[in-house]
């Protein structure tokens, strides 16, 4: 198969101009820390529509003829996609009808309509959806417009690898979130032909990580399930465009934990005041899991921002208690006035946060005159757990 040139990418990049944004490359000196050099974030993010797949989405449409604009385009996706597409053919003049799965995020399914396209929701899984769009667009003559498997596509989102070259130009590792391998076989493209010495290295969440065993068979394989936070990166099989690029151009795929990727978001959030969904937080993720691994300097691609507010406090929560920043702990204390008050006076004096209190005399664990406080609170760190756990035995209560 013949693999896009990066002349195709210039010529996407010719199209783009003045439809998307140069995003910004942000310095993260706190993730330096861990790698030795220098570590930045392309913050795609901050893209039009919140994520990278405008880039690919308008130059695939752009590249129709006015007759099958005329027909309108149709695609599947959980929600950056979508946008994508909903957006590019308002400005193409093409109609957009979008096939969406029926759990799809609140926040991408307003949106899509927002950009204008014609939205039904339809299957439990991605691959469901795909297929449904796939036989609308049969019916119709309407243009299926892949996520990620087509020459144009990739050569779209590779112009996010010339960016990086301009940005960073010294840079020697990218790391890039990796779904159906879209984006990380257009980086690849663009990064190998101006400057073969970099490493592109693609990261999937490691409970939808489709690329390892693809990989090793020399050919798609279809994952028997898929269960990630990360919906934007969980595609259960690489199609043949995209998997012969990533093969050929990408020098490792590598696996997060559900947790890293909490972590990471929470880390954009908090340290790089970025809101980065948990697929577009991949590559940090890799960064937090993988210390001292990467060579630097090391740009990690933000692939995307769409997170629904509610998840993302769930995800704020989990990365929380992943970075050790909760603490569940009982005490037993003297069945007097005053003792919770000096429990929770001491609590304060160690500079942890009461989240909330329970206060049992109920127990079989308890002697005559004891009572049990059970206590869940926010702290600094692991170590500031440990400093509270021992403050509080020393102060006199029965940590148990």
């Amino acid at each position: 198969m013949q693999l896009v040139s990066v002349d195709r990418i210039w010529e996407a990049r010719g199209l783009l101009e003045g439809v998307t944004r140069q995003t910004p490359m942000e310095h993260a000196r706190d993730l330096q820390e861990l790698h030795g050099g220098a570590v930045y974030l392309k913050c795609e993010n901050l893209q039009r529509t919140g994520s990278f797949k405008i880039r690919g989405a308008y130059t695939r449409i752009h590249g129709l003829s006015e007759e099958e604009r005329g027909r309108g385009v149709v695609a599947a996706s959980a929600g950056n996609h979508a946008q994508g597409v909903a957006l590019a053919a308002r400005l193409l003049g093409a109609k957009a009808t979008v096939f969406m799965p029926e759990r799809a995020p609140l926040p991408k399914l307003a949106a899509t309509r927002g950009y204008g396209a014609d939205v039904h929701l339809h299957g439990e899984v991605i691959e469901e959806t795909l297929d449904e769009a796939i036989a609308f667009a049969e019916r119709t003559g309407a243009v299926f417009i892949h996520p990620f498997d087509h020459p144009d596509i990739i050569a779209g989102q590779g112009t996010v690898g010339l960016e990086i070259l301009e940005q960073v130009p010294d840079v020697a590792t990218v790391l890039v979130a990796t779904g159906g391998g879209g984006l990380v076989g257009g980086v690849g493209c663009a990064l190998k032909a101006l400057k073969p010495h970099v490493r592109v290295i693609g990261v999937q969440a490691e409970t939808a990580a489709a690329y390892p065993a693809s990989l090793k068979a020399g050919e798609p394989v279809r994952l028997p399930e898929m269960h990630t936070m990360a919906d934007g990166i969980a595609v259960g099989q690489p199609g043949p465009v995209s998997f012969a690029h990533v093969s050929a151009l990408v020098d490792d795929v590598i696996t997060v934990t559900e947790e890293s990727l909490s972590r990471a978001v929470l880390l954009c959030l908090e340290r790089r005041k970025l809101v980065v969904e948990p697929a577009g937080a991949a590559a940090v993720a890799a960064l937090l899991e993988h210390p001292g691994r990467f060579q630097a300097p090391v740009v990690a691609v933000l692939s995307g921002g769409n997170v629904d507010p509610l998840l993302l406090l769930q995800i704020i929560q989990h990365g929380m208690t992943a970075g050790g920043r909760y603490l569940k702990l009982r005490l037993l204390v003297p069945d007097r006035p005053g003792s919770l008050a000096g429990v929770l006076s001491k609590v304060s004096e160690l500079g942890a946060n009461v989240l909330d209190v329970e206060h049992s005399r109920i127990s079989g664990r308890l002697a005559l005159g004891e009572v049990e406080v059970a206590l869940n609170l926010e702290t600094r760190g692991p170590e500031h757990c440990e400093e509270v756990a021992a403050g509080l035995q020393r102060s006199g209560f029965t940590v148990v």
